[in-house]
């Protein structure tokens, strides 16, 4: 859902995750034509659960992050910077499979940084910015995310 202050060129999009209204926080910030995807963990939000699998946990990052990307009027094709966060390098690779399927062609800017995340359950974080189309009515159609 779009929060209501729609009219102004700032919007926040909110996914319904409880850490948003907990820690105060939105899933994506829209600004002009620049979308800010939060990091965002391997959570399924309309349960609130996690698998213990880094893999599956990048699957569920991506549908979210898709989600949001959708409700800004864009897809992964206009990501241009994308940044992985994990606390085990180890678990980075396993991951690269997942990932290219989303931005393999598409080539954004890429940070891989090994650190600490809110939940001892969260293996891996991923953060994206996006440049929307010139009308939201141009954004090309959504790949269906891995998973």
């Amino acid at each position: 859902m779009i929060h209501p202050s729609d009219d102004l060129p700032r919007r926040a999009i909110l996914s319904g995750s409880e850490f948003e209204e907990r820690i105060g926080y939105a899933r994506a910030v829209i600004d002009g034509d620049r979308v800010h995807v939060s990091g965002t963990t391997g959570f399924d939000y309309t349960a609130m659960t996690i698998s213990d699998d880094v893999v599956e946990q990048a699957e569920q990052c991506l549908r979210n992050i898709g989600a949001a990307l959708t409700e800004a009027g864009c897809t992964f094709a206009d990501v241009v910077r994308v940044r992985y966060l994990l606390p085990d390098r180890a678990d980075f690779e396993p991951c690269w499979p997942v990932l290219r399927r989303c931005f393999g062609e598409v080539r954004p800017a890429a940070t891989m940084m090994v650190c600490g995340l809110a939940d001892p359950r969260m293996r891996i974080e991923i953060e994206v910015d996006a440049r929307r189309p010139a009308t939201a009515e141009a954004a090309r159609p959504v790949s269906p995310p891995p998973g």
